[in-house]
């Protein structure tokens, strides 16, 4: 099976931390901005062209021949379900709600304090109405997908690893290619546990923080082989120009 991850193209977010520093005026569950729309379709076509007329081999690292990709799979937050629609617009693949991979903290506001406040999410209507052609989970119902206390940061690898658990049950052992477009903060998680190291600081000459740095819109891949796993690559961005690389 080979995995890849699709970072959401730019959200409006995105585009105030990037001007500001900061996240004063965020959203809850904030839309694409006018450049994560150019992003995403760039994606989209570059995945599409790559495919054209090509033959699949097994031993492909660069996916010169293609990615032929056969599920594909968002986070039921805005920013991921916009950048997934022009992905299956384009590969003509079905595009399906997995709830799991959302952005850490889940949908939530600021208070005046600055403490976040959980917030229920877009409901089942809301979907219907303006992403028809999202395949939602059937427990979802019309008290919103979230609906609960903002996530942790101690609760994310548990997640994650909930998120492995379940590609597992559902394209383990297949030569599925199964993209999935989430975020920055699962990212980091994913990561963490699938090379097992959870932890926030490295000591080099001092504590310093860890993150990584993910454009939005990137490409990774992971293929899950018999014997090993492989990070064939992270972060790609080389079908963007680089006035859209954000």
């Amino acid at each position: 099976m080979q995995l890849y991850i699709i970072r959401h193209a730019q959200s409006v977010n995105n585009a105030i931390w990037a001007s500001t520093g900061g996240d004063n005026g965020r959203v809850p569950d904030p839309a694409l901005t006018e450049i994560g729309h150019r992003q995403a379709r760039i994606v989209a076509e570059y995945i599409q062209q790559v495919d054209e007329g090509t033959a699949v081999t097994p031993d492909d690292p660069y996916n010169h021949q293609g990615f032929h990709l056969t599920h594909l799979y968002c986070s039921l937050m805005r920013r991921a379900v916009q950048t997934g629609t022009y992905l299956s617009s384009a590969l003509d693949l079905p595009l399906i709600a997995w709830p799991v991979i959302h952005e850490g903290g889940g949908i939530y506001e600021k208070d005046a304090a600055g403490e976040r406040i959980g917030l229920p999410g877009p409901n089942r209507a809301f979907f219907t109405q303006y992403h028809p052609e999202l395949h939602l989970p059937d427990e979802l119902g019309e008290d919103g997908w979230w609906n609960r206390p903002v996530e942790t940061w101690e609760e994310m690898p548990g997640r994650a690893q909930r998120f492995l658990d379940e590609l597992y049950a559902r394209h383990g052992d297949s030569d599925d290619r199964v993209a999935v477009v989430t975020h920055g903060g699962f990212y980091y998680a994913f990561f963490s546990v699938l090379l097992d190291f959870w932890r926030t600081k490295v000591d080099f000459g001092g504590e310093l923080p860890i993150w990584f740095k993910v454009f939005n819109a990137s490409i990774s891949r992971i293929d899950f082989n018999d014997d090993h796993v492989s990070i064939t690559y992270l972060n790609r961005v080389n079908f963007l120009p680089p006035e859209l690389l954000t």
